[in-house]
């Protein structure tokens, strides 16, 4: 019997046995992703969920927008996972927060710190946003195979673009005295980058027994300037989609 999923508007038979899943945030950037692979071909396109199908090395791949945000991201994982993928690669950009991490460079996420609220519905607070290592480790080949060294560490993971991660420049300019200072905060910690989706996807899978991993291109840092130049993002993307597919092939 066929199995349906209600959000992403595709089904197992679609998937043609897919267990890997590459999982970028905008729907315009799955197409992109996938002429990385043979025979790409589009699936479904419903709210900011894109899909597309195809090879690696002759085992299908699914690539898969998840929208921003943990609560979407959830949604897209799990409906994925009940069509039988069991391995997620989130690739996305970043903004990086230690002085050293340069624009352009890969940034790979063992962990995270959990400043979403959706991980919470998967699992404790006291449990960890941790990365597998299959995943991650594929990721580190993947981008070593490109002659990029990567920075591999945590990522604080924030639910909102603004206050989570302690910007200022708002219709308010207000803050809760939870985040000021926070950004100095994860930095003396050895933090090294904000997003957006790493604490859902690596705590929904992490507790309940799938893989996930996470490579995000640098677009901004924020101890330099907050506006990303428009200039330099597609060679970013492009890098950290070489990665991502490379990685899925050590996968799949």
């Amino acid at each position: 019997m066929t199995k349906h999923v209600f959000h992403l508007g595709i089904t197992d038979e679609d998937l043609q046995g897919a267990t890997v899943a590459i999982l970028p945030g905008d729907p315009e950037r799955v197409e992109r992703i996938a002429e990385h692979l043979a025979n790409p071909r589009h699936l479904a396109s419903k709210r900011e969920f894109t899909s597309w199908l195809g090879d690696l090395d002759g085992k299908p791949v699914v690539v898969c927008s998840t929208g921003i945000g943990g609560p979407s991201t959830s949604i897209a994982v799990e409906e994925l996972a009940q069509l039988g993928v069991r391995t997620f690669l989130r690739i996305g950009t970043t903004g990086a927060i230690q002085p050293e991490v340069e624009v352009g460079d890969i940034i790979i996420t063992t962990g995270a710190v959990r400043l979403d609220g959706a991980s919470a519905h998967f699992a404790p607070m006291a449990f960890p946003a941790v990365a597998d290592f299959d995943c991650t480790s594929a990721l580190v080949d993947a981008s070593r195979e490109q002659g990029v060294a990567p920075h591999v560490g945590i990522t604080a993971s924030s639910d909102t673009f603004y206050p989570g991660q302690e910007r200022y420049d708002t219709h308010s300019a207000r803050l809760l005295r939870r985040f000021q200072g926070s950004m100095k905060e994860w930095q003396t910690m050895g933090v090294l980058n904000y997003e957006m989706e790493s604490a859902t996807l690596l705590t929904m899978c992490a507790s309940q027994g799938l893989k996930a991993g996470c490579v995000a291109g640098v677009i901004v840092n924020r101890t330099k300037q907050e506006t990303p130049d428009e200039s330099t993002l597609k060679n970013i993307e492009q890098s950290a989609i070489e990665i991502v597919v490379g990685a899925a092939r050590r996968l799949v």
